[in-house]
């Protein structure tokens, strides 16, 4: 079948050893080539030079036995970039296959950066109201004929079927524009040999990705650093904005911890204070809250930041802001709900005796209606979805992670030790300012019931 606007394409499918492009190898590899010529079929086996596990052999039928005398990758190399040379790479599941074929070009020094196409969400998009998108399901809904599933140019197969399958059900404009959207543009990224991450544990940790002059692009956290990092330059269909990070790196750091926790407080710390251009983050003076001030026996809310020295510890404030408009913009929203009176809380300034703006009907306290104690109580009942829970501690504490003590204190984070008397030499050097990352994540960790906390 010709296509108007993409003559040249490739339908791809690979067998491998498993599901990691950076450790896994390909055992087989089907191509259905379409171009104005015709259609014409190619797979070959491959030697992966490694087992292939049971369960896989199971799935697939391919045994080690059928790769033993297969050619190499390396040695099918020439083949496969010139069958796959100009066209579009068009596979189930993209970033799979891409990635795996990546993988081993790169391992023989060779560049692969084809416009890539996957036809999951493609189906996604053309089908949305659908909500199984695999291979099988695929089968099912359009009838297509399966000759060998689970082997490579069987599954090529099927894909080359759906993809006619979609061009007769659509208007040819629509699948046109769906696919521009879809259609990953190459896109040049450095070689991952010239990084060095040959060292990299594949161990819990954070990764961070520099561009020219060491500027901070990324930090990441991961549960297995070298599989993650390796992900990132395997990928097949990108976002822009992750092309263009991944196109500006120049160097990549790693640093190994004690486990998820570990990970997650320490890319807080990283970002916070490399402030990495491709990382979302809320600076520490942006951060407020609402503290409920007692004043002649009304409760009035009064914004503070974390250079307050109770921040996070009072147990009256309500709500984490990024800025006091969104602070404000919150409050309003539950004055309106709750039919609160903005006079009596002191966001609108009136003459004595003056109603509030709200007083038209719906104002309890300027009708007369409410007292201010009845006022107060439901103001505490409107703000109490946002109450900001205090520490919940007399002092500092550790959580034990592995071999690791992570102290916290009143929410920040002060650092990981290896034992008590590390943490509180630590203490000795002060407490830090609430942090609200921090705050989120210790408050998931201690809600855990085998969370191991330690007291200082």
């Amino acid at each position: 079948m010709k296509d108007r606007r993409y003559p040249r394409l490739a339908f791809v499918d690979l067998e491998t050893t498993g599901g990691t492009a950076g450790s896994d190898r390909i055992t087989e590899v089907g191509i259905v080539e379409v171009d104005e010529q015709g259609v014409r079929e190619w797979s070959s086996l491959v030697n992966p030079d490694m087992p292939i596990p049971e369960f896989i052999q199971s799935l697939t039928g391919i045994s080690d036995a059928m790769v033993q005398h297969a050619p190499r990758f390396e040695d099918l190399a020439d083949e496969i970039d010139a069958r796959l040379a100009d066209r579009v790479f068009i596979a189930h599941n993209a970033r799979f296959d891409y990635g795996f074929l990546r993988s081993e070009f790169r391992r023989i020094g060779r560049d692969f950066h084809p416009p890539v196409l996957c036809t999951v969400r493609l189906s996604r998009k053309l089908y949305p109201q659908f909500e199984r998108h695999n291979l099988d399901a695929l089968v099912a809904r359009h009838g297509l004929h399966v000759t060998e599933r689970h082997r490579a140019l069987g599954d090529a197969q099927l894909i080359w079927q759906f993809w006619q399958k979609l061009h007769e059900a659509h208007a040819a404009d629509a699948v046109d524009e769906t696919i521009e959207k879809l259609l990953n543009r190459p896109v040049a990224l450095p070689h991952i040999e010239a990084l060095h991450i040959e060292d990299m544990p594949d161990t819990p940790g954070i990764y961070l990705f520099y561009g020219e002059h060491d500027a901070p692009l990324y930090v990441g956290k991961a549960d297995h650093l070298y599989r993650r990092v390796q992900a990132h330059f395997s990928a097949g269909r990108m976002p822009p904005r992750e092309q263009q990070m991944m196109s500006q790196v120049r160097r990549v750091e790693w640093m190994p911890t004690s486990g998820e926790l570990g990970s997650l407080l320490l890319e807080a710390r990283m970002v916070k204070q490399l402030q990495p251009a491709f990382n979302h983050f809320a600076r520490d003076a942006e951060v407020c809250a609402w503290r409920l001030v007692m004043r002649k026996g009304v409760l009035q809310p009064e914004l503070i930041t974390t250079d307050d020295l109770f921040f996070g510890v009072d147990p009256d404030l309500y709500g984490l802001f990024v800025n006091r408009r969104k602070a404000c913009d919150a409050l309003r929203a539950v004055v309106n709900v709750y039919q609160l009176c903005p006079r009596l809380l002191g966001l609108e300034k009136t003459r004595k005796r003056e109603a509030c703006s709200a007083a038209a009907g719906t104002c309890a306290v300027c009708s007369g209606e409410e007292s201010p104690d009845m006022h107060n109580q439901r103001l505490r009942t409107a703000l109490k979805g946002m109450r900001l829970q205090p520490w919940p501690y007399a002092n500092a504490i550790a959580i034990r992670e592995n071999d690791v003590l992570h102290v916290i204190d009143s929410w920040s984070y002060l650092g990981s030790v290896m034992n008590n008397e590390e943490a509180v030499e630590l203490l000795r050097k002060g407490r830090g300012r609430f942090d609200r990352e921090v705050y989120y994540i210790t408050r998931k960790w201690l809600s855990k019931a085998d969370a191991a906390i330690v007291e200082l």
